[in-house]
């Protein structure tokens, strides 16, 4: 066990800690050069293509220092906020951390969670200034945001470079001298922590765990603590650049348990695995549910695609656990998911993961997120989908879910940012200047207003330079109401959504202008209106096309003329009752899209 040290890199998106990861396998000779790709870590196409790192990633590398052999066991984490309970459990598996700054952009939010996280853990922090090859590096001010955030001294800080290898052995160097080895008991009871899966559709589900106390061999009887299922040890293991069969893994050692399981839900990350003739006394504290913050209804573009979407989702789902969906369906869309997502950014990879994997053309509904409704009886209602919400007259309130949001920027887009916060109803916690031109700020804000397109509007506004993180705080009553879209009286239930009181009177109006633009003229008026409850707030018309009918009577008197005009007025009349509005796909796709 002495000889074993576990390590997780933490970083911002973009920091570069993929490619510095390939420089360690390389310089390791974990992978032989034929396997050697960028990135080699990253195995979905989606993650080479946008750079960023979706999916947690064991390794395991053998390194000899000073004539002894090391096992160092590597975890990739991600960098995006949507991820941040992964990258918790990746931690939790590790004594010790790679904190990456980019020397080119600095420290940014989501450097600083994950840091407060690997602190809370007692990791042993080793700083790396990364990207020193680039023009625009600025290691001074760079290693001076570095320690004032963590309090090391200037010559612990490691100047490298993921696509050079400058640094590389200095890093490995660290590893082996300052992360402390596992500590844990080889005779106690097994407690193994699971901190990630993948579905192979051979074998099923695969588990990776690090073993705290006891070990684990093959054709054990073992239990899973949070979920009580039980199952044998099929194959055991080791994590190379594939999986390495081993009779037993023990303490201390990252491996992967393979037994036939077929559903994702039976294995949770943060679960911990026991024997079932001699289980430990507790589970490994830290374990949640992961709850799923944004809701989206999504619709088979072709309705005769439902059940193909069906066998995609539950696909998806076996290789995503933290993806959740129901069947619900909607009178203009058609039969559809209500599905449960960690984030805007994953509900875009899920979206673009059913395009690219499965070729399912798909229309996603305005996301949301969840709120608590309370009746006047004392029920407590989960509302994930406007139509759910109950009647006013039973509604006693609602609440709503609040982050703490977490902002880094230049100090000279401050008064943007904070316009910004205030306008999507934030309350300012505080603000910290980290050094003369970088800023942190703090704001208390509802998860609902970030979720539109906050995270654009930042960027835009800040030139790229702000960086975003943020964690929930729990739930706080809200004024909220149920904004409905009404075409000739009918209400359309793919465009109904719940806003707050401050924003229904606009979100009314620019919804029925866009609509007006994009519903074809009929024989008829249309009328569109938005409406809370029964009071309506906005409306625009869509003018019939008319004929005209008057053409022919050339002079005469006038009471011929008004006697076409109201022959064609009846008929019109009987037309709208009778007819009934199409909305275009596209008129959909456009409202949604609302920026």
């Amino acid at each position: 066990m002495n000889n074993i040290r576990n390590f997780c890199i933490i970083a911002h998106i973009d920091h570069g800690k993929s490619t510095l990861a390939d420089r360690l396998l390389e310089y390791t000779k974990t992978v032989s050069e034929k396997d050697l790709q960028a990135q080699v870590l990253d195995s979905m196409d989606l993650e080479r293509e946008r750079g960023i790192t979706i999916k947690s990633k064991a390794i395991q590398m053998q390194y000899n220092y000073n004539g002894e052999n090391y096992i160092l066991n590597l975890i990739d984490t991600p960098g995006h906020v949507d991820f941040s309970y992964e990258v918790s459990r990746s931690i939790a598996a590790c004594e010790g951390a790679l904190l990456i700054v980019d020397a080119t952009q600095g420290i940014q939010a989501q450097t600083i969670s994950n840091l407060y996280q690997a602190v809370d853990n007692d990791l042993v922090i080793i700083p790396i200034l990364n990207k020193m090859d680039m023009d625009s590096a600025m290691p001074e001010e760079v290693e001076d945001q570095i320690i004032d955030l963590i309090g090391c001294r200037r010559s612990e800080i490691i100047r490298a470079s993921g696509r050079t290898g400058l640094g590389i052995e200095e890093i490995l160097e660290s590893i082996v001298e300052l992360v402390p080895p596992p500590t844990g008991e080889p005779e106690a009871p097994l407690q193994a922590l699971i901190f990630d899966s993948v579905f192979n559709s051979f074998r099923g589900i695969i588990a990776y765990f690090k073993i705290i106390n006891g070990e684990i061999s093959k054709g054990d009887a073992v239990k899973f603590v949070n979920t009580g299922k039980q199952y044998d040890a099929d194959e055991v293991g080791i994590l190379g650049l594939g999986l390495i069969p081993r009779d037993t893994v023990k303490t201390g050692d990252v491996g992967y348990i393979i037994s036939g399981i077929k559903s994702s839900r039976e294995v949770k990350v943060g679960d911990t695995i026991t024997h079932v003739k001699s289980p430990c006394s507790e589970a490994i504290a830290g374990f949640e549910e992961v709850k799923p913050m944004v809701f989206a209804g999504v619709y088979p573009i072709d309705t005769d695609d439902y059940e193909d979407l069906r066998a995609s989702m539950e696909k998806l789902q076996l290789n995503d656990a933290s993806l959740t969906f129901q069947p619900e369906s909607s009178v203009a869309l058609g039969f559809g998911f209500r599905c449960g997502f960690l984030g805007l950014l994953h509900m875009e990879i899920i979206q673009e993961r059913l395009d690219r994997e499965f070729d399912m053309d798909v229309i996603t509904t305005v996301p949301n997120v969840p709120y608590l409704a309370y009746t006047k009886k004392g029920d407590v209602v989960e509302v994930n989908n406007p139509s759910s919400l109950p009647d006013v007259g039973v509604l006693e309130t609602v609440e709503e879910p609040y982050i703490r949001a977490q902002i880094i920027t230049k100090s000279d887009f401050i008064g943007n940012i904070m316009t910004l916060c205030l306008g999507k109803r934030g309350e300012l916690v505080k603000q910290h200047y980290l050094t003369t031109d970088r800023v942190e700020i703090e704001f208390d804000m509802p998860l609902a207003e970030i979720v539109f397109d906050f995270y654009d509007k930042l960027k835009s506004i800040s030139k790229g330079y702000a960086s975003f993180d943020y964690h929930t705080t729990g739930f706080r009553p809200s004024k909220l109401v149920k904004l409905d879209i009404l075409l000739n009286g009918e209400s359309v239930d793919a465009l109904s959504t719940l806003t707050h009181v401050d924003n229904a009177y606009n979100l009314g109006k620019r919804m029925c202008e866009k609509l007006k633009e994009l519903i074809p003229r009929q024989q008829f008026d249309v009328a569109i209106q938005a409406a809370i409850g029964a009071k309506v707030i906005s409306r625009e018309t869509v003018k019939a096309v008319r004929k005209d009918v008057t053409a022919k009577c050339y002079g005469g008197d006038i009471s011929r003329k008004r006697k076409l005009l109201e022959k064609q007025k009846k008929g019109k009349k009987r037309m709208k009752q009778v007819g009934n509005v199409e909305v275009p796909q596209k008129a959909f796709l456009a409202v949604l899209k609302l920026d």
